[in-house]
């Protein structure tokens, strides 16, 4: 049987592989692992807090937010204090007043102060429509919203972050030593290129002068690339993409905290490492490449957590619950004693489920991404010393999070308020779709999600015989199967070595699906009753794929028929000539009676 990844390529890589498959209960407790899962269409990733889920993170598309666009300044709007430009994304981005005037000052000016000059300022003063800026995006396009930019741009690296035009020097206030504090001013000082701000980041408390003058060199150099780029480029346009998720994990969390990174992809595991040799010789040594068999996912036992990232409910281990309800303008966290019956008294029962929800909802905000207000319903506690100890152990626990945040007090209702910091869509939201039956009070699997829970499916079943599989599913879920002009559907099945027959169910809800593992033989007799230049009835439909303009024929039995023109024709019924015939689609022309075929 062969192995559904690849054999490490070097004997360094493979003894490193075999290292992976060390038992993780004889990890030290509170060891800290990253997990890495690579797919042709998806990267996830995963972060293990003493063997449990504490972070996910998923990358379908290329992010926005920390990519540079040139823009074209739409709208003016002196009565908002900001403008909307336009970076060639759906929906102009928002540009506030206090996002285009450079920071002024250093540290020792109070923050206050520097805001109170800033709504001095009016935008008229600064920008008209039909200027071209040069923007960087600050949080993502969310619901109805378009992005946000700000013109002061930074270039985040390993240890510092990089501020053009700047001028300022900060540290970050993550590093609480003095005597490193100061150190890393004057190193700072004296390193900071002429015209430039820096911001020393957290990761580089204890590093030498020499790393951070690498680390500011490589900055320079990109930095000139994206003026380059500008220069040659019209707007709207993007001059520089920020660098794929599983780079800003190696840029962002892998440090020395960190006890494993586990890859599963060999290709992956090859760039990880030359990167890692590049900005942090030290930690290459953590690098593993995951080669067994089960996928890396199941083998950690973390698919049946991600189950719980849809779920509205979510118990606790003595019985309580929390409901979490994600809204618009913010999220509320109910907490419930549920089956929690205690055996001292209702004091120490309301207390004990308390600070067990407070463990939750901190894992839950860092596993979900949530972010803006966030409110939580405590159970109301009469104590004094138990209000305290609560918020003490809260605010302890969520040091953790590397997200910024604000904690209010325990109100006399049991309302804890806190903030933490938005750049875009939460973990829930960029691997859903808004329910079309419940008009947005729910979520549901979208179509490109469940595709993917098909392929895990199928690839947990290789091992059984045959070489073919059958999955029965919804008709929109196909469409992301099959991909644009067969592609996706084509590599899946050179990938798995299996022929693979998709036919649509009308009666299946989005999530619902059956596969079925067989052979070609068998399959052919029942699935493929067609032949080339047969002509056959089918309803045309629209593509139900985001941005696709193309018709799509289904016929009676569920089989998805790609025809080359028909736009005019959706919602009817019609005749079809079959022109190319694969086991998961065909391709055919509309015929018109009276007039032949539609071309």
């Amino acid at each position: 049987m062969k192995k559904m990844t690849s054999r490490p390529k070097t004997r360094a890589a493979r003894k490193t592989a075999n290292a992976s498959n060390a038992s993780r209960s004889g990890k030290a407790p509170g060891a800290i692992e990253i997990l890495v899962n690579s797919a042709n269409r998806e990267t996830r990733i995963a972060v293990l807090e003493d063997n449990k889920l504490f972070e996910y993170r998923v990358e379908r598309e290329e992010r926005v937010v920390g990519s540079i666009f040139k823009g074209i300044v739409q709208n003016v709007l002196p009565g908002m204090d900001a403008a909307f430009v336009d970076i060639g994304l759906e929906r102009n981005a928002f540009l506030y007043v206090g996002d285009i005037v450079p920071e002024e000052g250093d540290d020792s000016t109070p923050a206050s102060v520097r805001r109170s000059e800033l709504r001095r300022r009016k935008i008229k003063e600064l920008i008209r429509p039909g200027q071209e800026l040069m923007v960087q995006v600050t949080k993502g396009p969310r619901g109805t919203k378009g992005a946000r930019v700000t013109t002061r741009i930074s270039l985040p690296g390993r240890y510092v972050v990089l501020v053009p035009e700047g001028g300022h020097m900060g540290v970050s206030r993550k590093i609480e030593d003095r005597k490193e504090r100061e150190r890393l001013r004057k190193i700072g000082d004296k390193l900071m290129p002429q015209g430039f701000g820096l911001i020393m980041r957290t990761e580089c408390e204890g590093r030498t002068e020499a790393e951070l003058r690498a680390d500011i060199a490589f900055l320079e150099q990109l930095w000139s690339q994206v003026v380059d780029s500008a220069k040659k480029l019209r707007a709207p346009c993007v001059v520089h993409r920020d660098q794929t998720l599983l780079y800003r994990t190696i840029r962002d969390v892998f440090g020395d905290e960190i006890d494993r990174l586990i890859i599963d992809d060999p290709d992956e595991y090859e760039k990880v490492a030359l990167v890692a040799q590049m900005v942090a010789p030290k930690l290459k040594d953590k690098i593993y490449l995951y080669d067994q068999e089960e996928p890396i996912f199941d083998h950690y036992k973390i698919e049946k957590d991600l189950d719980t990232l849809l779920e509205h409910k979510v118990w606790l281990k003595a019985g309580g619950y929390l409901i979490i309800d994600q809204m618009e303008a913010l999220t509320a966290i109910d907490v419930n004693t549920g089956k929690q019956v205690g055996s001292t008294s209702l004091n120490d029962t309301i207390l004990r489920t308390n600070l067990e929800a407070a463990d939750e909802v901190c894992r839950q905000l860092r596993l979900r991404d949530m972010g803006g207000i966030i409110v939580i319903d405590f159970i109301d506690m009469e104590d004094a010393a138990d209000k305290k100890r609560l918020m003490d152990h809260f605010t302890k626990i969520l040091e953790r999070d590397r997200a910024r945040t604000r904690v209010g007090k325990v109100s006399s209702l049991g309302l804890v308020e806190i903030t933490r910091k938005r750049t875009g869509e939460s973990v829930t939201e960029s691997i859903t779709n808004l329910c079309p039956t419940c008009e947005g009070r729910g979520r549901i699997p979208s179509p490109d999600t469940v595709s993917l829970w098909i392929e895990r499916a199928m690839r947990r079943r290789i091992a059984e015989p045959g070489n073919a599989f059958s999955v029965e599913c919804h008709p929109a879920v196909i469409e992301n199967l099959i991909g644009a002009d067969g592609e996706a559907i084509e590599e899946l099945e050179h990938e798995l070595r299996r022929g693979l027959y998709i036919r649509a169910n009308f009666d299946f809800e989005i999530d619902e699906f059956e596969v079925v593992g067989g052979t070609i033989d068998e399959f052919n007799k029942t699935l493929m009753g067609f032949r080339r230049a047969q002509v056959l009835e089918c309803n045309v439909r629209s593509s139900s794929v985001e941005g696709a303009t193309k018709a799509i024929g289904w016929t009676d039995g569920g089989f998805y028929v790609e025809l080359l023109d028909g736009h005019d024709l959706v919602g009817q019924r019609v005749k079809v000539v079959l022109q190319d015939i694969r086991r998961a689609f065909a391709v055919a022309d509309v015929v018109i009676p009276g007039k032949g075929v539609l071309r």
